[in-house]
């Protein structure tokens, strides 16, 4: 049984958008949502603390490099990566994936796993789905993700449907590995790239697999952004409707100052504040907007605001509004 539940709020009526509530075990998220990252157990210039108090329901750690440092036992030992934290809420810890990727030149995949060199000692590390998966169990996190063969979104050809099917066979082999299922969400991860047939083909076989949540990845990795909502459109077409969707690697930001403030810490953290708050108070303007039956109005009003002309709105932008029924003036 999950460790999960999903209550559909509300549903505009022109488009996809959806209103949600996620109850994990570490509390309510109010869907849709953004999730800040934590990649060692802490973000970067905030707290716990001020997190939480931002109003933040599930945020991110990252299993590859919690594994090396400070270790899965010694988290362990510290009540999880909750207790690590001092984090009450939820948490998402990803598989170790995505290094085969920001890591490509210190790593090497066979169907056994990804073999890791590591950047701190030069250890070789195998990361196998089962390894992925008995860190995360160790971690203790709310949503735990599959191992999956990970590709730059702007590699094409035979190593792109090596990897999606590789992905499925990784994903059964999750599964098998997983201990607590009645305490932590394995999700899957779609693949296929950029490829229609092949993303399509993933979608098929994954969603035959008794999971609690899907997540599509395999893009926001330099890709054209007509190809990414194309693909976007199509996972969440063949989605199931009443499991969470994530949409991995998706962040945005008009504040990011960092190299402006790269000596002075306390501009740092007020700009990071600035940039969790903005996300946050986003997502909780679009999920107002979808309970109240306004949101195709709040999408022309932010690109009002945004870009001020309908001359310099993002071609893609339309194109993909559009397709929702979202005509913007």
């Amino acid at each position: 049984m999950a460790a999960l539940s999903l209550r559909v709020v509300a549903e505009c009526r022109r488009s996809r958008a959806r209103a949600c509530e996620l109850r994990l075990p570490h509390g309510c998220v109010e869907c849709p949502a953004f999730m800040p990252v934590g990649t060692q157990g802490a973000l970067k210039g905030l707290t716990a603390a001020q997190l939480a108090a931002l109003g933040c329901r599930l945020c991110l750690g990252n299993t590859y490099h919690l594994g090396m440092r400070p270790g899965p036992e010694l988290v362990r030992k510290s009540g999880g990566l909750h207790g690590f934290m001092h984090w009450p809420w939820n948490l998402l810890t990803d598989s170790g994936g995505f290094q085969m990727v920001s890591l490509v030149e210190l790593s090497e995949v066979t169907e056994e796993g990804v073999l890791f060199r590591s950047p701190y000692d030069g250890k070789e590390i195998l990361l196998t789905p089962e390894k992925s998966i008995e860190i995360q169990n160790a971690l203790g996190s709310d949503i735990m993700m599959q191992l999956d063969d990970v590709v730059s979104s702007t590699v094409s050809g035979p190593r792109v449907e090596e990897a999606m099917f590789r992905s499925i066979r990784w994903l059964d082999r999750c599964i098998a590995a997983h201990r607590t299922p009645d305490k932590q969400n394995l999700f899957a991860i779609i693949q296929g790239g950029l490829d229609p047939a092949l993303r399509t083909k993933c979608l098929e076989e994954m969603t035959k697999r008794e999971v609690p949540g899907f997540a599509i990845g395999g893009l926001s990795g330099g890709e054209a952004k007509d190809h990414f909502w194309r693909m976007v459109a199509l996972s969440t077409s063949r989605l199931p409707r009443d499991k969470p969707r994530y949409l991995m690697g998706v962040g945005y930001s008009r504040a990011f100052l960092h190299a402006l403030f790269r000596h002075d810490t306390a501009a740092m953290h007020h700009v990071t504040v600035h940039n969790i708050a903005y996300q946050l108070n986003l997502m909780r303007s679009i999920r107002e907007s979808i309970i109240q039956q306004r949101f195709p109005q709040f999408v022309q009003d932010f690109m009002k605001t945004m870009y001020g002309h309908r001359e310099s709105y993002p071609q893609w932008a339309t194109e993909a509004l559009a397709s929702i029924g979202i005509a913007l003036e």
